[in-house]
Parts: structure tokens; C-alpha cells; sequence
């Protein structure tokens, strides 16, 4: 799945992007689509960051903020993901979910 994930333009390789607490590089966008609902887009410079970045940005993007804040993460565990994470990928995965969340939070107070 990382594979298949649009490079990311180098212009948005940016600091303010980053996602921090991820061990490998991890940047993360948000965009806010006419129908209220939010795009992610994203790269990693490790293939395993990828991957993963790339089934939070399936399981996330298109949805509206609400949705995105109801979609708790207890998913990877129902998946078998987590228990196959080192405890660092793991802490990694949470802080790009909760990336995801502070956009989708963003979003939702500005959509009122």
C-alpha cells in the first residue's frame, strides 16, 4: 500500500508538516474538500512508515471531521496490526493518528 501512495511534492516537505514522535520521517497534509469532507496526503522516508501511513490515509481520508474524530484507533488492534509494531512503530502510528485528529479537529471548528 506504501508503494502505491502519491509522492509527495518536495515543496511540502516541510518542518510544520512533520509529524513528530515518529522515529522515521513522516509528513502529513490536510486539505479541506467542498463537500466539508478532509484529504490526506502524505509521505515517509522508510517503507514501513509508508505502509502505514498509507492505511491511516485509506481508513481517514475522505470523511468529514465528525467521522474522522468517531474512527478511534482501537481498529489496528482488531486488525492484528499492533501486535506485529515495535513499541516505537507503534508510538509512531499513534502520533500520526493523532495528527489526523488535530486536522480533523481544525476543520471542524472551522466548518462552524
Amino acid at each position: 500500500m506504501g508503494k502505491n501512495l502519491d509522492p509527495l511534492p518536495e515543496e511540502l516537505k516541510v518542518e510544520h508538516l512533520k509529524v513528530k514522535g515518529c522515529q522515521s520521517q513522516v509528513w502529513l497534509k490536510a486539505e479541506a474538500l467542498e463537500d466539508g469532507s478532509v484529504a490526506f496526503i502524505g509521505e515517509s522516508d522508510s517503507m514501513i512508515a509508508q505502509g502505514l501511513l498509507a492505511i491511516l490515509i485509506r481508513v481517514y481520508s475522505g470523511k468529514k471531521p465528525q467521522e474522522i474524530l468517531n474512527i478511534k484507533p482501537e481498529f489496528l488492534e482488531e486488525i492484528g496490526l499492533k501486535k506485529h509494531l515495535s513499541p516505537n512503530r507503534a508510538n509512531g502510528v499513534y502520533s500520526m493518528v493523532r495528527q489526523i485528529f488535530l486536522y480533523a479537529q481544525a476543520f471542524s471548528v472551522l466548518q462552524k
